[in-house]
């Protein structure tokens, strides 16, 4: 019968490992050969290396496996090439020298063995854990092994099947480690802090959020409806984007008005509280009436530098270029005003759940005269999450969304149309990305 409970001194045993002899001199090459890495025993208290009894000149390099047939190939072919003599040698092993998988292939049932959770998602310091039914009754056990053998790791979480039905947060529990949920997660070159029981986050998401801020240009204007604690938001806003960025869910406001502070983007992202069709609604004029400065390049201190000297010397400099560590330019010098921007450039819908339920709020966003006038030229893109069930066939699925989304907006879809395959959530569940030049029609429609 499998253990309940970890008890670490069940791995406790003396086991006689590969060792290869070589001369005292040559040790140091033996630990820093890239064919050797991960094959040297390294575990606490334990040496790699040790004095071989059969000859004062010599030391023994300790492998983690009992046999020269074990080692990998290209260790065998290391080994083999500088001519070294194999032997044995005694150690004592603790729970320390075995690794995760080890460890839980010795104390969970062997029909468990195949697929045992020694893998998980980190968020900062949390790993977390979708356990399936059957590892249920040793979950304790596995958070344990999980916080045992992994640095970084300060708590382990299984989230439950049960989600905040409003705020589409997992519920979760503590396996292991300190109840602390306060993470701080670092991502695209940004810091995200949040409490991980409150607001919705998936660290699996990040080369979606990666893919989605690449399409942005610099002086484009994002508007994140369901941003969370940012992670499209703050990304874009760092690349130069001004970005309007909103969650209804109080604690994920709380965390992205925080965020934004922190990553010192207070002058490009701005944050909202509201239902997301209401702030669908409002976006095209508030970037109009408010609009955000002119995108300007961050130069180094030391262009910064021979900018001002061409203008304390009167010469002409590149209008492109400007920095906040100028001073103020000499009075005689024109300098030209900077073009603020009023126009949208991309919609960002993250809640793959319902977002498509969201789009009819788009009808009508553009029909005073002043923003009519302003979008005669390009439409904003809209990309919205959303799930589908047709899993098997790309072209089916891509039709079953294309219907929905046309369905909402009440207009056909024809051009400036990609849809992009997130990542299957479960079986029979894919998430995708379709992004669609916003219709002239469902924007200019009077309400």
């Amino acid at each position: 019968m499998a253990q309940q409970t970890l008890n670490r001194d069940a791995f406790n045993k003396r086991a006689s490992v590969l060792a290869v002899s070589i001369p005292a001199e040559k040790v140091s090459l033996f630990l820093k050969s890239q064919e050797l890495k991960g094959s040297i025993i390294n575990i606490p208290k334990t040496k790699s290396v040790v004095r071989d009894p059969s000859s004062p000149d010599k030391r023994l390099v300790l492998f983690r496996v009992p046999e020269l047939a074990d080692l990998c190939e290209p260790a065998q072919s290391f080994l083999k090439l500088h001519d070294v003599a194999t032997t044995t040698h005694d150690i004592d092993l603790d729970y320390n020298f075995w690794n995760a998988d080890e460890i839980l292939g010795a104390v969970l049932p062997e029909e468990l063995l195949n697929g045992a959770p020694s893998g998980f998602a980190a968020t900062g310091h949390i790993a977390h854990l979708n356990l399936n039914d059957e590892y249920l009754p040793y979950k304790y056990i596995i958070g344990q092994v999980i916080l045992d053998k992994n640095k970084g790791v300060k708590t382990v979480v299984n989230k439950l099947n049960s989600i905040d039905t409003k705020f589409r947060f997992f519920k979760m529990e503590l396996l292991a480690g300190e109840p602390n949920y306060v993470v701080e997660h670092h991502e695209s070159s940004c810091v995200f802090t949040f409490d991980f029981t409150q607001v919705y986050w998936n660290s699996r998401l990040h080369t979606e959020h990666d893919r989605l801020v690449q399409l942005f240009s610099p002086d484009d204007v994002i508007v994140d409806v369901f941003a969370g604690v940012g992670p499209f938001a703050l990304p874009a806003a760092k690349k130069g984007c001004g970005v309007l960025a909103n969650d209804l869910n109080p604690e994920s406001y709380k965390w992205l008005s925080r965020n934004i502070g922190t990553n010192k983007v207070q002058h490009l992202a701005r944050s909202f509280e509201e239902d997301g069709r209401d702030f669908i609604k409002a976006a095209a004029g508030r970037v109009w009436g408010d609009p955000f400065p002119e995108f300007t390049p961050k130069i180094s201190k030391s262009q910064a530098k021979k900018e001002k000297r061409v203008l304390v010397s009167g010469g002409s400099r590149d209008p492109t270029l400007t920095s906040a560590s100028e001073s103020a330019p000499v009075s005689s010098v024109p300098v030209p005003q900077p073009k603020s921007r009023r126009q949208i450039s991309h919609f960002v819908m993250n809640l793959p759940d319902s977002a498509i339920e969201f789009l009819d709020a788009f009808r009508g966003i553009l029909v005073e005269p002043e923003l009519r006038g302003a979008y005669e030229g390009k439409m904003p893109m809209v990309h919205c999450h959303c799930f589908t069930r047709e899993v098997e066939d790309q072209t089916r699925a891509e039709r079953d969304i294309k219907q929905r989304v046309e369905e909402k907006l009440g207009h056909a879809l024809t051009d400036s149309m990609a849809f992009h395959l997130v990542r299957s959530v479960a079986p029979g569940k894919d998430m995708y990305c379709i992004s669609f030049r916003l219709p002239r029609d469902v924007a200019f429609a009077k309400q």
